[in-house]
């Protein structure tokens, strides 16, 4: 960890202990404002993307941008990349769907590359794809990361769709509560009573506990044909989550489990590339 890094965490650590002891639901409040503020990276240069036609959509009021390729088909295919990431770093993805006959949509998220917004969660992010669904018609197939994930898992729970709607989950932020502990013990937070209260502004905010906003509750509920891609090493979005779903032995979930790929250059594997095109 770098210095900056360092100085970053210890004065979040810091503010957030002396602002519990002044006023616990403030705490909670700055925690779970941190907890959804993405970190804007620069834009990849990807040539691809510099050919695609550019749309918008309004999501609550806040400008959505996205790109759109081979809008001459009928069969729709949809991109949904992490948090903290952009449409264009999937753009591995796009040239294999065009060539499979999809017309393909990918949408940077609320506060995340050229969309407005400052915070994100999950439940704006499926409210983005759900928007995608209305405006442009049924999506016949995703590919989703992390974030992207669990964004998808609730807007399907919601969304028309059936066996032949194919999704792949590539590392899924499966549990909220998993990567709420994460967040906490890479800060260096250890008062227990702040994650309360964070959960606690979910629970307000939303009327759910943050239990509730998980890929494998969601999934009871979803009936398209699904491919889950893992890493063993994943140290983001842990295996141990994904292991839990794949023994729900559900008959509409397989499973590629990979190992030395980490959470990030899974998505840019070759091999993993050829299976989940293949998928399609």
């Amino acid at each position: 960890m770098n210095i900056y890094k360092k100085l970053t965490f210890q004065y979040i650590r810091m503010k957030l202990n002396i602002l519990y002891r002044i006023n616990p639901v403030k705490a909670g409040q700055l925690a779970f404002r941190l907890f959804t503020t993405p970190i804007r990276f620069p834009r990849k240069n990807s040539e691809i993307f510099l050919n695609a036609s550019s749309i918008k959509i309004n999501v609550d009021g806040k400008m959505i941008k996205g790109a759109v390729f081979n809008s001459n088909q009928t069969r729709k295919a949809l991109i949904l990349h992490g948090f903290s990431s952009s449409k264009e770093k999937f753009d591995y993805y796009v040239q294999p769907l065009i060539d499979k006959n999809y017309q393909v949509f990918a949408f940077d998220a609320p506060a995340h590359g050229e969309s407005e917004g400052k915070t994100v969660n999950a439940v704006e992010y499926a409210a983005m794809i759900k928007k995608i669904n209305n405006d442009f018609g049924k999506i016949d197939a995703y590919i989703s990361h992390s974030f992207g994930g669990l964004a998808l898992s609730l807007a399907l729970e919601e969304m028309e769709h059936d066996h032949q709607t194919k999704v792949v989950l590539i590392a899924p932020a499966t549990e909220t509560t998993t990567a709420i502990d994460s967040a906490f013990k890479v800060i260096g937070v250890k008062n227990s009573n702040i994650k309360t209260s964070m959960k606690d502004i979910i629970y307000n905010l939303s009327g759910k506990t943050a239990d509730w906003y998980s890929v494998r509750r969601a999934l009871h509920n979803v009936k398209a044909d699904i491919l889950w891609v893992h890493d063993k090493d994943d140290d983001t979005t842990p295996i141990n989550d994904a292991l839990r779903v794949k023994e729900d032995n559900h008959q509409n979930i397989k499973f590629y489990i990979t190992e030395g790929l980490g959470h990030s250059r899974i998505y840019k594997n070759e091999t993993t590339i050829k299976q989940i095109i293949d998928f399609f």
